[in-house]
């Protein structure tokens, strides 16, 4: 079997580990909603059904990173070592790389919930608590399943189509991917917001986007220096100082 759909196997068989994690979670939405959705599906069969938007973004994702990641100088060095059963040679940088990334966007996305929580309405704090992701879900789900997604999948997207219109690739060209890549998965949470918040205010849109930007923008350039997998090891320290941070603050 061909190197590269060896890649993509392994990286969608560990995307959709995590898009089932989300089977974990309830799903909880303001009454008006909740009724409509009880009257069409079963709890069980409106989990089963939110499970498919991801997993064909996982797809499409998986198939375009695997197609393009390394016409752009990224790279995967564990899980290309596992396939070409070669040994990972900075593998304690990747490691160490991930962890120190992770503590970090994990206190600066502790302080910016910690600044604007204040300003949030009450009724987002209520839903937000209802609706938490369990600690399974933020791990696989946040650090493995969002990191192919966005850091595999957009992001070298993104350089790559820059790089095809410029034929430069140099820092400029990455740094305007991991921002952009970053940015867009800040965006991508509002339409669950205007979901759930009636009318949401500036505070919580601007929490929203800033707060999952600012680590995207740390986890991406994890993913050009160090690769995929330091960039997951980043996403998940930064959920585990969330977590601590939640119960100290």
């Amino acid at each position: 079997m061909n190197r590269k759909v060896k890649l993509g196997i392994t990286l969608f068989f560990i995307g959709f580990i995590g898009i089932l994690s989300t089977l974990t979670m309830d799903l909880v939405f303001p009454e008006k909603i909740q009724i409509v959705i009880d009257k069409m599906f079963t709890p069980w069969e409106f989990k089963l059904i939110s499970l498919i938007n991801p997993t064909i973004l996982l797809l499409i994702f998986v198939i375009i990173g695997t197609i393009i990641y390394d016409k752009v100088n990224f790279k995967l060095p564990i899980i290309e070592s596992l396939i070409s059963k070669k040994k990972v040679s900075d593998k304690n940088e990747i490691i160490k790389y991930g962890i120190i990334g992770g503590v970090i966007s994990g206190i600066l996305m502790t302080l910016i919930s910690v600044i604007f929580t204040p300003f949030l309405p009450i009724e987002f704090i209520e839903i937000g608590e209802k609706f938490k992701p369990g600690i399974i879900t933020k791990f696989l789900y946040g650090g493995l399943t969002e990191e192919i997604l966005i850091r595999f999948g957009l992001m070298s997207l993104i350089v790559w189509v820059i790089f095809k219109i410029t034929g430069k690739l140099n820092p400029i060209i990455y740094w305007i991917g991991i921002i952009i890549s970053a940015i867009v998965f800040g965006f991508g949470h509002l339409p669950l917001v205007y979901t759930l918040i009636e009318t949401p205010t500036t505070e919580l849109l601007l929490y929203i986007i800033l707060g999952n930007s600012v680590g995207g923008i740390i986890f991406g350039w994890i993913y050009w220096k160090k690769g995929l997998e330091s960039a997951m090891i980043a996403h998940i320290f930064a959920h585990i100082l969330m977590i601590i941070g939640e119960s100290i603050f």
